[in-house]
């Protein structure tokens, strides 16, 4: 079985910090938003991105690390919390000012000069006013519901990341009431950015802020009061969900109802208008209970996430990256019957280069097949309307064994997972919810075919599908992931093994070839590493690659650290947090660290150990993380057709460690600097090269 025998652990001076290894990366986002060469829609969306990111870090990192403040937990080395805590806020107010400064000082003068204009209020014309009124009147003011602020009155409960108004007020109301204050909440309904007839902006895309219409209208809510000030605000929550799944009988149930509770959990970061009022500033953040430095007063609109809609809106391809179209495999485009192109030989789809059309066309061909008996699938994020889902939905309802794995704490994605797991349920399904204290993050799909042999007896023989990334055909587009499709049989009885111990109980089997978290996946890397050790000890090449989202996992990262100082020569390729310090004399002189930020988030996990020439390549689920190897169902799985295996090497390693584009190298410190080609040489960039390579 698998071994347990204990493993040193890096000590602590030797690892980096994960949270501020986490706001490093979104500094590397906000590089791109930053960069002239970006087309110049996407530099704005990138200036979102980093938005969309910093609200999970805050409802996620920071609100957890200030219940260890408030709790008085001491660090297990390293940094102590308050002091971590304190150091983040610094760092970020540094990221949001520079946010703001591309956004008003870059971005949105370079989009007014190619007329794509976000009409200021104090600019607008007398036409453009009486619009605006109007649809205020008509489309804005009948959803409003001010809220002034008296005994009878308290400050009401606001939703997480909702944008609201701090009103300050003076006269008396139709009662006779004199509140100097009212809360005004913009219901989620409404649109954030609105467009205006061209006829009256002048050019083809004008557009205005919600915020801005309030801020013109306000006092259409309070007759007869004379409006002093308003500013908007949003306030961000702790949203980490705590289901105590041990005593709890039905997850699905208890998560629901905890689920209601995540838009009012406690305030970690208000963000309000540079114009706020100082006195009104402190009146919120007494509601809220923060402090000065947990206040982000903004010279913009709080919520830049919004601004996202608008290069779906503005139909200037001169302004966004190419466009293209994945390919396909070319035994794919020649053969109609998808079982008997697996039967023949493995398939490796490389997403976004290629398209993921073979796994939906996959199990859409099962539901339908009438030879197909059973469909065992991973579900962790899959969205709100998914084919893959409505093609399982299908196939229980023509009859087949359908079973999915559905993970109902797959952060931000648990409301969505629990509706598709009622609507299998219904159709007939069989639905389970992984293992009590462990989610289930591996991706497989398990297809049973009854087949005829040439000998006139039947079999069943099993299709599988194993990837690095979710099942959800929208991101599939913006991702870089590796599906494998196979009928390898030693494969199906690894996948197969694994979906009795999701589905049923007993004993861990040993498996043939998957490394499974969380039993052998952590081991399983730790004797790959220590065998390249071992190799260069005795004069034989040691080299490792290993591409991932994250590295922290203390023991692998010390395995690592004495694989380097064995001689064994190791390239990182870490898209995100990195605890490892490379480059350190007598530590990590062997170990180089780089990050590669680009068009698509690199998301696949790949593996590759020299192995004495043998040149073993994994692809996993997993990144080399505490939660991955401990906490979480996880899947490793080895390419074994030798010439799939050369591509994985080929598009997903090489060119990631040639790119001197959208790479950054990472310091002992944690620091990273960008590359670039020096004078003379080639421009090196991993994703165009594969753009490029797989067509258009």
């Amino acid at each position: 079985m698998y071994s347990n025998q204990p493993y040193p652990v890096a000590p602590p001076d030797t690892l980096l910090n994960r949270e501020l290894a986490i706001l490093g990366f979104q500094r590397r986002v906000l590089a791109q938003a930053a960069d002239t060469n970006v087309p110049l829609l996407e530099r704005l969306k990138y200036l979102c991105i980093v938005s969309s990111n910093l609200d999970e870090f805050f409802e996620i990192r920071v609100a957890g690390l200030k219940e260890q403040v408030k709790q008085g937990v001491n660090a297990l080395g390293g940094i102590q919390p308050l002091t971590l805590y304190r150091q983040l806020g610094r760092e970020i107010h540094g990221v949001v000012a520079e946010q703001y400064r591309l956004l008003n000082d870059e971005i949105l003068p370079a989009l007014a000069a190619e007329n794509i204009v976000f009409l200021r209020r104090s600019l607008w014309t007398e036409a453009q006013s009486a619009w605006i009124r109007e649809y205020f009147e008509n489309e804005v003011m009948p959803v409003l519901t001010p809220v002034g602020l008296d005994p009878a009155h308290p400050f009401p409960r606001l939703l997480n990341k909702s944008l609201n108004f701090a009103v300050e007020l003076e006269g008396k109301d139709a009662f006779g009431r004199s509140s100097n204050a009212a809360i005004v909440q913009a219901p989620r309904a409404l649109p954030r950015v609105i467009k205006l007839p061209a006829e009256l902006t002048g050019v083809e895309h004008g557009f205005v802020f919600l915020s801005s219409v309030l801020h013109a209208f306000v006092s259409e809510l309070f007759s007869g009061m004379n409006v002093l000030g308003c500013y908007q605000f949003r306030v961000t929550r702790n949203s980490d969900l705590f289901v105590d799944e041990e005593e709890i009988k039905d997850l699905r149930k208890a998560l629901q109802g905890e689920l209601q509770q995540r838009n009012f959990g406690g305030a970690v970061r208000l963000e309000v208008a540079e114009t706020c009022s100082p006195q009104m500033c402190e009146f919120l953040m007494q509601q809220f209970g923060l402090e000065r430095e947990e206040v982000y007063r903004v010279p913009g609109i709080v919520n830049l996430v919004r601004l996202m809609q608008v290069p779906d809106w503005v139909d200037r391809p001169d302004l966004k990256f190419p466009a293209f179209q994945p390919s396909l495999p070319k035994s794919l485009d020649k053969r109609a019957d998808l079982f008997a192109e697996i039967r023949t030989r493995d398939i490796l789809l490389h997403h976004p280069f290629q398209s993921f059309a073979p796994v939906i066309d996959l199990l859409r061909t099962a539901a339908d097949d009438p030879q197909v008996v059973a469909i065992r699938m991973t579900v962790y994020r899959t969205g709100t309307d998914s084919v893959l889902m409505e093609n399982l939905l299908r196939a229980a309802r023509k009859g087949k064994e359908v079973n999915v794995v559905v993970e109902l704490m797959a952060r931000f994605d648990e409301e969505a997972n629990i509706n598709w797991a009622a609507r299998l349920e219904e159709a007939g399904a069989h639905v389970v919810y992984g293992v009590v204290g462990y989610k289930t993050h591996a991706k497989m799909l398990l297809i049973v075919r009854r087949e005829e042999e040439r000998n006139g007896h039947s079999i069943l023989r099993r299709y599988v599908h194993l990837g690095t990334g979710n099942y959800h055909p929208r991101t599939t587009r913006f991702y870089t992931d590796f599906g494998l499709l196979t009928a390898n049989e030693e494969i199906a009885d690894d996948v197969h093994e694994i979906f009795k111990q999701l589905t049923g109980l007993g004993r861990a089997e040993e498996l043939k070839h998957i490394w499974q978290a969380p039993f052998s996946m952590q081991s399983s890397v730790i004797a790959a590493i220590d065998a390249e050790a071992e190799a260069a000890r005795q004069g034989r090449k040691g080299r490792i690659i290993a591409k991932m989202n994250a590295l922290l996992e203390p023991q692998t990262i010390q395995a690592l650290y004495l694989a380097s100082n064995s001689g064994v020569e190791i390239d990182l390729i870490v898209r995100g947090a990195c605890a490892l310090r490379p480059g350190v004399a007598g530590l990590s002189e062997n170990i180089r660290v780089r990050s590669v930020v680009g068009r698509f988030l690199e998301h696949s996990r790949i593996f590759y150990f020299y192995a004495d020439g043998e040149e073993k390549v994994c692809l996993s689920s997993a990144d080399w993380m505490d939660r991955n190897f401990f906490r979480r169902i996880e899947a490793c799985f080895p390419i074994l057709d030798a010439k799939l295996k050369r591509r994985v090497i080929r598009e997903g390693l090489k060119p990631y460690l040639a790119d001197n584009c959208q790479a950054w190298e990472m310091d002992e410190n944690g620091d990273y600097k960008r590359r670039s080609p020096r004078t003379g040489c080639a421009r090196h960039n991993a994703q165009d090269m594969l753009l490029t390579e797989f067509g258009s």
